[in-house]
């Protein structure tokens, strides 16, 4: 397996992510009503930006969140899904930074919204 290296591994990263997440019972309810043609280049951008120091990526991922009734199921259940996705496609440095990342983001839109 190689690292991710460029916008064509994040997009296939990103891609089979959801394709997990919108089977899973406790996360896809979340994403029913969501434009996939619409969020997966945003998320896509976004993992370019957090990884491959992309430019141009301007939202607030974490306000994006805080209006879903999220738990802590919820949080631990999309990282295994997100580290899952990654050791089955990648290995690496920019892998390892990326599960860093989530696992941050997850903690951060966690710690936000049980203020």
């Amino acid at each position: 397996m190689k690292d991710i290296s460029s916008k064509e591994d994040i997009s296939l990263l990103v891609h089979e992510f959801y394709g997990k997440v919108l089977k899973d019972e406790q996360l896809s309810p979340f994403f029913k009503d969501l434009d996939f043609d619409v969020h997966m280049p945003k998320m896509i951008h976004f993992w370019s930006f957090a990884l491959l120091n992309e430019p141009g990526y301007k939202m607030n991922v974490v306000e994006k969140h805080l209006h879903m009734p999220l738990q802590e199921a919820h949080f631990e259940r999309w990282l295994n899904l997100f580290n899952e996705t990654i050791d089955e496609y990648f290995t690496g440095e920019i892998a390892n930074q990326a599960k860093q990342r989530a696992q941050l983001i997850g903690w951060t839109i966690k710690s936000k919204i049980q203020q």
